[in-house]
């Protein structure tokens, strides 16, 4: 997909959803939904988001979008170290500050399973 902003083209990166993210991620509410999907956008055309923090625990390139309501926290952690896309590895909420080691542990497999299809596929 190609954008044209001010007469020029820029390309904007494809997002590829691992897991159940995506099912994850529809079950979100409404505003969260559209917070974080703005998130993934800015994410997209090379800008970033306005809630995030890079996930070095999980690996290099890896990053979490956030956004909360007055119920929960709501996480989406991502991949972006392939050229011209972003993998979303996983996605939750939480009711603690504190991220689950469970949730850590499918991000990370996830993220490691994504690499090793990309080396058998030589991205």
């Amino acid at each position: 997909m190609t954008v044209i902003t001010n007469g020029s083209s820029s390309r904007v990166k494809r997002l590829e959803w691992e897991g159940d993210s995506l099912e994850v991620i529809r079950d979100f509410p409404k505003e969260v939904r559209l917070n974080l999907g703005a998130d993934l956008r800015r994410l997209q055309e090379g800008r970033k988001p306005q809630d995030w923090r890079p996930m070095h625990s999980i690996g290099p390139g890896v990053g979490e979008i956030r956004d909360q309501d007055e119920r929960a926290w709501y996480r989406v952690i991502f991949y972006m170290k392939v050229k011209d896309m972003i993998y979303v590895l996983h996605a939750f909420e939480k009711d603690t500050a504190k991220t689950t080691k469970h949730d850590l542990r499918t991000a990370k497999l996830r993220q490691k399973a994504l690499q090793a299809r990309l080396r058998k596929e030589g991205k």
